[in-house]
Parts: C-alpha cells; sequence; structure tokens
C-alpha cells in the first residue's frame, strides 16, 4: 500500500515531462508509422543486385542456348561440305 500511495504523489516536474512526452507522441505517431512503413518498403523491395543477377542468368542462359544451336548448325555444315568432296 505504500508503493501505491508514493506514485500517485507525483512531483510537478515529472508530471510535466510526462505530459510533454504524450504531446510529443501524438505529433510524432503519424511520421512513425511513416517511418516504419518505409522501412518495411526497403527491406521488401527488390534491390538493383538482385535484379543484376537475374538479368546476367538470363542473358547466360541465351548465350548458352545460342551457343548450342550455333555449333549444331556448324557441325552440319561441315559434314555436308565433306560428303559433297
Amino acid at each position: 500500500m505504500g508503493r501505491k500511495d508514493a506514485s500517485t504523489s507525483r512531483i510537478p516536474v515529472d508530471q510535466y515531462r510526462k505530459q510533454i512526452g504524450r504531446q510529443d507522441y501524438k505529433k510524432n505517431k503519424p511520421v512513425l508509422k511513416a517511418t516504419r512503413l518505409k522501412a518495411e518498403a526497403k527491406k521488401t523491395a527488390i534491390g538493383i543486385k538482385e535484379v543484376f543477377l537475374v538479368i546476367v542468368a538470363i542473358l547466360v542462359f541465351l548465350f548458352a542456348f545460342y551457343a548450342f544451336f550455333y555449333l549444331n548448325m556448324t557441325e552440319s555444315a561441315d559434314s555436308d561440305d565433306d560428303s559433297n568432296n
């Protein structure tokens, strides 16, 4: 019981600080929400590094595909030339 009584009788300076803190929190609430949303968007956003890696992977795949068919065509053209001689 002694503690309950002690907490209710606060120093006026502490009450004033608490009141200022409440007002500041009310003012900053939209700012805090915007900052939190911005941080979440930054975490979930695709970075330049990931985009670059995907593009490089696609280019490597296309190059391998092109090289496969190019080598196939040159081998068949070489065998056609050999059979004509």
